[in-house]
């Protein structure tokens, strides 16, 4: 058996997990820092890297202590190296390597989108490449054929806002609080899909795209006329959400040629209304669904020490760079308005 120990630090979520080759998390734990950041409405960077400085380490020594082990059990150290909020990128990395140095264990530098993207091979071992993925979170909405461990073609992406963002910025605007995904989702339960007629942008063009910078707008003007009800906003949006997505897929379905299953992961992954819609779409496709369980969506350590798992052998060096910007297919060419989120 080996074992990797994962760090994460990429956002607002400061995480350490041991995870062994054979699918078992031994040990994890993740420290929220919502709390500090939700007088803000957001994440603010320069609280979140002070924040991850403060913690990581004996957090890492409470994981370590939760397994019973020390860090000379290991077999290789694996964290995040990108993309993300710079600050902590940067104290996971350097933590990481100093504990690799100390220790004289592989570093493993993660890109975090390959954590997500691999993560439901953590909860899933009969799943095997290539599957499509749709990776959305509150800094990414694409899909993805992930053809194996680095290989990744990227098939569509956001041109302006992500699907995680466009959620956050709903729950900001109904004056949800923060994090507004799960407050948008809940408060969409109580309201009715049909009261507050929104767009659906980019449905049925030949564009491969999302986009979700206008639904984002006339959410905020369906809240100004003051004639709806919140409830019936959250519910529109979120209707609305879930017909982008469904139509992309769909195109991105025909796009990828043999597949063998459609897979979502990220933290919006969590929606209960994106994760049934997709798996209806994944049976009239006559395909596996699969999704990563609810843990396994947000930002944690298990998929980063799983990424590190499945590239044991490919060790980094220790002078590896933190990357604000990293793109899973870096041949993938330039999307109009989507700048660095292509």
């Amino acid at each position: 058996m080996r074992i990797v120990l994962g760090i994460e630090s990429s956002c607002d979520e400061t995480a350490a997990a041991l995870v062994t080759d054979g699918r078992v998390i031994v040990a994890q734990r993740i420290a929220s820092q919502d709390e500090a950041h939700r007088p803000y409405g957001g994440v603010v960077p320069e609280i979140a890297a002070r924040a991850h400085a403060e913690i990581l380490t004996p957090l890492i020594e409470a994981t370590l202590a939760d397994a019973g082990m020390t860090l000379a059990d290991v077999d290789a150290v694996a964290a995040t190296a990108g993309p993300g909020l710079i600050g902590g990128v940067m104290v996971g990395l350097v933590t990481a390597k100093a504990l690799a140095m100390a220790a004289d264990k592989p570093l493993i530098a993660i890109n975090h989108l390959e954590g997500h993207a691999l993560s439901p091979r953590l909860a899933d071992e009969t799943l095997e490449f290539p599957y499509l993925l749709l990776l959305a979170s509150g800094g990414h909405c694409q899909l993805l054929l992930v053809e194996g461990v680095g290989r990744f073609r990227r098939l569509a992406t956001t041109i302006d806002d992500a699907l995680g963002e466009a959620f956050d910025k709903t729950a900001k605007i109904l004056g949800l609080g923060y994090p507004g995904g799960p407050a948008v989702e809940r408060l969409a339960g109580e309201g009715d899909v049909r009261k507050v007629p929104l767009p659906r942008p980019l449905l049925g063009s030949a564009e491969p795209h999302f986009s979700f910078a206008g639904l984002k707008s006339a959410v905020l003007r369906a809240k100004q006329a003051g004639v709806h009800a919140d409830a019936d906003i959250a519910a529109s949006f979120q209707q609305a959400a879930v017909d982008c997505v469904i139509d992309r897929s769909k195109r991105a379905i025909q796009a990828a040629g043999p597949v063998t299953a459609l897979v979502v992961a990220g933290g919006v992954a969590a929606n209960k209304s994106i994760r049934a819609a997709l798996e209806a779409l994944a049976a009239d496709n006559s395909l596996r669904f699969v999704a990563p369980p609810l843990q396994l969506c947000t930002d944690n350590a298990a998929m980063i020490a799983w990424a590190g798992v499945e590239r044991l052998g490919q060790d980094d060096p220790f002078d590896f760079a933190p990357r604000p910007r990293w793109p899973l297919d870096a041949a993938a060419e330039p999307v109009r308005g989507a700048g660095v989120k292509a």
